[in-house]
């Protein structure tokens, strides 16, 4: 039988009042304070699993139990600080939907310092980021239009563009890179503009002999040099392989890009790519844009604020939060999970106190609220794309727990992967017991592999589940150790 998250809301809420009802002892249990014994011994199947993976239980940090009676389950280092993954990603949605609200939007506004006169905005046109998900580029198209159709047909005073709503408002400028592909999607570090989430296009084509890149859209004033990048006979899909991150080169403030590697023949690939400074691009695409819908602009473009006394002249929203969370959940997307860890700190920050801290100073009163230890817990971007992120499976647990039992419960179960069926699980658990009975978040780095969540038994009863496992061979070797102790979950009768 399918059911909706508000279904699986409501059938186990009846098991969470009778938890709460046990009062101080259940709350320990939850949070971690109490130390609570597994019922029975680690299964044989995970054991069997570790075993194979070569791995020790020492690595693995592990929660599961019904949330109708949490003194039950299983548990193995619970306390133990680890790295999460993308796991973190639970942390941030549940803290965001409370804090920021379901129907939270991110905006993105056209403004000037005084009213259009004649058509001339006398001065320069601000173009303030809101943390706006949704600002692509027909966005943007969108928002001059909206200027056009008022009239204003020149910018006298240039552009300027303005991301303070996050201090530092470029944080991606002098930061060592996570990983050796800085150019793709997933590393990207936001800004508070977030203009097409600071990627680029570029169209890479071939044929048997030649082989072209374009931009798209296409910019004229960006100079491609594709003479070191070679043909081969690869199969197109295994582009991949032979990708090398091309160099770029400014001269006199205009940025060349300088393709290199091997590309198959007679392939073609879409590429969004991370690799010109997001300013050059910003201003010179507004520019283009406004030039082909027939405006003037003259004067310089720079980066800065936007006067308190400006009057917006035009405006952009992004979708509700609620909307949002299913993208940063499902496809477990790093720069709308780091955008929106941002938003928190925007929120609460003081004068002066870097996003950062203020995000991070959030998370841990939430925690604290809640009375959710928080010892071991580090924060650093909010989606568990990070060396530093720790937090221990009774603390995760405790978070789901608590989350199960509160008024954003469907939200939540919404925007989570569905064992074998979409999301980061579309592939994994098919034709189990585990399919369609488990809404788990994914975490994966070169050396982590994590699932938290909920999962249904055979007596449909939920359980909170969280595995986190830390080790040098994680991504190559854990996984079948984690789906081992879902499996068994979904099995108890």
């Amino acid at each position: 039988m399918h059911l909706t998250p508000e279904d699986e809301f409501r059938r186990g809420y009846a098991g969470l009042a009778l938890a709460r009802c046990v009062g101080l002892a259940c709350l320990l249990a939850l949070t971690g304070c109490a130390s609570v014994q597994p019922d029975r011994p680690l299964p044989a199947t995970v054991t069997a699993a570790l075993q194979k993976a070569d791995m020790t239980d020492a690595v693995l940090g592990m929660v599961a139990y019904p949330l109708a009676d949490p003194a039950r389950g299983l548990r193995l280092n619970p306390n133990l600080p680890q790295q999460p993954g993308s796991t973190m990603k639970v942390v941030t949605t549940i803290v965001a939907l409370e804090h920021l609200g379901t129907n939270a939007r991110g905006r993105t506004d056209l403004l000037a310092g005084d009213m259009p006169e004649s058509g001339v905005i006398k001065g320069p046109l601000y173009l303030r980021g809101g943390a706006d998900t949704d600002l692509d580029w027909g966005a943007l198209w969108g928002l001059l239009r909206q200027l056009r159709e008022q009239g204003v047909t020149h910018i006298q005073g240039g552009l300027v563009v303005d991301r303070n709503l996050f201090q530092p408002p470029r944080m991606d400028v002098g930061i060592a890179p996570f990983d050796e592909s800085p150019e793709f999607q997933y590393n990207v570090i936001p800004d508070a503009l977030n203009l097409n989430t600071s990627l680029l296009g570029f169209v890479v084509q071939s044929d048997d002999k030649t082989l072209s890149v374009r931009t798209s859209p296409a910019l004229p004033g960006l100079p491609i040099d594709t003479r070191a990048l070679v043909l081969n006979d690869n199969a197109c899909p295994q582009w991949e392989s032979t990708w090398v991150l091309p160099e770029l080169q400014v001269a006199q403030g205009t940025p060349q890009l300088r393709f290199q590697g091997a590309f198959p023949r007679h392939c073609t690939q879409r590429l969004d790519l991370n690799l010109v400074d997001r300013q050059w691009v910003t201003t010179t695409v507004v520019r283009q844009i406004w030039s082909q819908l027939g405006g003037q602009t003259s004067g310089p473009d720079v980066e800065g604020s936007t006067p308190a006394q400006a009057v917006v002249l035009a405006s952009h929203q992004g979708r509700p939060f609620a909307e949002v969370a299913r993208g940063m959940m499902k496809r477990s997307d790093n720069p709308l999970t780091r955008l929106t860890y941002l938003r928190l700190g925007a929120q609460a920050a003081t004068e002066g106190e870097p996003t950062l801290d203020a995000a991070a100073r959030t998370v841990h009163a939430w925690f604290a609220a809640k009375g959710i230890p928080t010892n071991g817990l580090v924060m650093d971007n909010g989606s568990g794309l990070s060396r530093s992120e720790r937090i221990t499976a009774q603390q995760m647990a405790a978070v789901l727990a608590t989350a199960y039992n509160g008024p954003y419960a469907p939200e939540l179960l919404s925007s989570l992967p569905v064992a074998g069926v979409d999301g980061t699980l579309s592939r994994r658990f098919k034709g189990t017991a585990v399919q369609g009975r488990a809404r788990l978040k994914t975490g994966t780095l070169r050396n982590v592999v994590a699932l938290a969540g909920y999962v249904r038994d055979q007596q449909d009863r939920m359980w909170v589940v969280v595995a986190l496992l830390n080790h040098d061979d994680a991504s190559r070797k854990g996984s079948p150790v984690l789906d081992s102790i879902v499996e068994w979950v979904a099995g108890q009768q």
